[in-house]
């Protein structure tokens, strides 16, 4: 029998023995289930996203936010009752109540920013024009730009119910491998799908610079981790040297969701396989499909990864019946006629984003912007998926 030692050494190439702890393993995988997105309510089974009271310190002025939404939006009844979702590490999310009336309103995070991050406006924008060609956008009912009501820039959208998968299927959703197999195909469909709307015609073709756009993800990315860089932080500069010297040239241009999985889409509560909805749009642009795959795939851990990152998977993509990675690449090429040869590249760009976004929401617990301690272990995966993307790289040079 391997003892602990052995095991943890077969996971990562140079264990850090404060990041294999169990404390630690617990603690980083509560933090990132944070990283989930903010979706609407659900039907009233154990599949429902559960609101709770909103956190110290991310209060709304309800008043001001009554006053503002009433001049709106008419029809509203009584006073709201105000919680919040959860989940999600990024923008804030909160459930207002007016009766029997349900909205969802959306703001940016308290503390420090990335000068680019978080453009309430722009989010509410894209929502706006792709519900005209791709019916999965939740309807946007009012937008904001007065700082004076909340403090930042907001906008209110309806909710979808349905159902949203987290790390595992909830109880009562069991599927037969053929099942799960339909299902990630269906969800694989719909980004397709949206890699195929006409944006010129939606009314977006200025909505982004898609010349240039894989250049700039990586300079940008890159400058995002070190500004976010704490002095417990790994360099990365090995990483970030092979991503400037390795930029392959751009497929094609398209609309990219830019955070699309499992816990950014909507179910049917009737039929789980049929998506009714796609959430989050904070970072949708004009881009590389690619790209936006590979950022997909940055969350995609099957039963055959390490063990460390099987600990801390966040959709349920172990499942018998799931495409692994490679599959996924190889169902997007033959369904859009894309071709690509190598897909290191991509995946390594959409790891080393997520680690980006991690350090980032660290910085913000590191510096006192915010006293939620679910980021105070995220600095351990920022770590380790290090030494993860360096073993990739030098896999890929053979």
């Amino acid at each position: 029998m391997l003892t602990r030692g052995q095991r943890v050494a077969n996971v990562v190439d140079e264990p850090d023995s404060r990041l294999c702890r169990r404390s630690n393993v617990v603690g980083v995988f509560h933090a990132l289930t944070s990283l989930r997105p903010h979706g609407g309510t659900m039907d009233a089974m154990t599949m429902s996203d559960r609101t709770r009271p909103v956190r110290p310190g991310e209060e709304l002025d309800i008043a001001a936010v009554e006053t503002y939404l009433r001049a709106e939006i008419p029809g509203l009844d009584g006073s709201p009752e105000v919680s919040q979702f959860p989940a999600g590490a990024s923008n804030l999310t909160y459930l207002l109540q007016f009766g029997e009336r349900e909205l969802i309103l959306r703001r940016p995070p308290f503390g420090r920013k990335a000068k680019s991050a978080h453009d309430m406006s722009r989010e509410a924008r894209v929502m706006t024009a792709l519900q005209k060609v791709y019916r999965y956008v939740p309807q946007v009912v009012a937008f904001c730009d007065d700082p004076g009501i909340i403090g930042s820039d907001f906008y209110v959208m309806k909710p979808i119910p349905g159902i949203i998968l987290r790390r595992d299927l909830p109880p009562g959703l069991v599927l037969s491998k053929g099942e799960t197999r339909r299902l990630c195909t269906n969800v694989l469909d719909r980004l397709i799908e949206l890699h195929s709307v006409d944006f010129q015609g939606a009314g977006l073709g200025d909505f982004g610079k898609p010349e240039g756009y894989v250049r700039r993800q990586i300079e940008g990315w890159c400058g995002r981790y070190v500004k976010a860089r704490t002095p417990n932080a790994p360099s990365y500069e090995t990483v970030m040297t092979w991503l400037h010297d390795s930029m392959p040239q751009e497929v094609r241009h398209c609309v990219i969701h830019g955070d699309y999985r499992f816990d950014n889409v909507v179910l049917d509560a009737e039929d789980p396989f049929e998506v009714i909805g796609v959430l989050d749009w904070e970072m949708a642009t004009i881009g590389d499909p690619l790209m936006d795959l590979g950022n997909s795939l940055a969350y995609w851990v099957g039963k055959k990864d390490p063990l460390l990152l099987r600990v801390f998977r966040l959709q349920p993509t172990h499942l018998p019946g799931m495409l692994d990675r490679d599959e996924v690449v190889d169902y997007y090429c033959e369904r859009t006629g894309v071709t690509c040869d190598d897909f290191t590249f991509y995946r390594v760009y959409g790891v080393f984003r997520l680690v980006v976004i991690m350090q980032q929401i660290y910085y913000r617990y590191h510096h006192r912007q915010t006293t939620n301690r679910r980021f105070a272990k995220f600095i351990w995966l920022v770590k380790y998926l290090e030494r993860y993307l360096k073993r990739e790289i030098r896999k890929a040079e053979g």
